[in-house]
């Protein structure tokens, strides 16, 4: 992950808020705010370990109840007044029954992508300054079911906010960030993660440091992220496999559901 430390830093949907935490020992940003989508009750109820009075004890203003699908909770903000917003490990929260689920009609692929569209056009829209960087941070795994939201190509459809390329996340740069699972107590095991980067803006200084990864250039699946194919026959096999089609579903789903223009 590439920072600066002149950046107005906002973090959201920061669990535990050990990240934010990790943000303010280890690089103390110009300014920096965190965010989380619990009350301050619910977050002292999930978490014996937190970082939330560690940061009103520093004076960085945390917003609770924060969910970055509704716009009511970005225009609690300051507008424009950051130059970064970062959203680590981001995944709908599951289900209570069955029942629940079938309530409403979207796939759970779906709703992981419309949570980070909501995320980027949201976040461009209300937080991010146009005079400054004007950047969206997503770090995530590179295993199912993250892989499979598309990130590079179809977050953005529609939207004048362009993918500008990838850096690898080091935990390591960030001591006492704790990876949680969604509503438990649980720390993760540190696994690898991708920080995906998105603006309005070109930002080529930053974007000579980003990595465009092979599999979206051309004779490669992109969604799926194989290739390159080697002959005619290898494409029309990876096309006719199950891993496509399932990934094509994804994908016809989620832009049946972009049609709606919801977020």
């Amino acid at each position: 992950m590439i920072l600066d430390k002149q950046w107005r830093i906002l973090t959201v949907g920061d669990g535990d808020l050990s990240f934010s935490s990790a943000l303010h020992t280890h690089f103390s940003p110009k300014h920096l705010c965190a965010s989380i989508y619990d009350s301050e009750q619910q977050l002292r109820n999930k978490y014996e370990s937190h970082a939330l009075d560690i940061l009103t004890s520093h004076n960085v203003p945390v917003y609770t109840e924060f969910d970055v699908t509704h716009v009511d909770s970005w225009q609690r903000l300051i507008k424009h007044s950051f130059d970064v917003v970062i959203f680590q490990f981001p995944l709908v929260p599951g289900f209570t029954s069955k029942s629940e689920f079938d309530k409403q009609p979207l796939s759970i692929n779906t709703l992981n992508r419309r949570l980070l569209r909501c995320f980027i056009s949201y976040a461009s829209q209300y937080a991010l300054d146009p005079e400054g960087e004007m950047l969206c941070y997503v770090t995530s795994k590179d295993v199912k079911p993250y892989c499979e939201w598309d990130l590079e190509s179809s977050l953005n459809h529609g939207l004048d906010i362009k993918y500008l390329g990838q850096s690898k996340f080091d935990i390591g740069q960030f001591g006492g960030y704790k990876i949680r699972n969604v509503d438990r107590d649980k720390h993760v095991k540190d696994t690898s993660g991708t920080t995906y980067v998105w603006s309005k803006k070109p930002n080529q200084a930053l974007s000579s440091q980003l990595v465009i990864p092979h599999y979206l250039q051309n004779n490669h699946c992109p969604f799926c992220r194989v290739g390159p194919f080697m002959t005619d026959k290898d494409r029309d096999a990876h096309m006719n496999s199950k891993k496509h089609q399932a990934m094509t579903q994804h994908q016809n789903d989620w832009f049946r559901y972009l049609d709606t223009l919801k977020c």
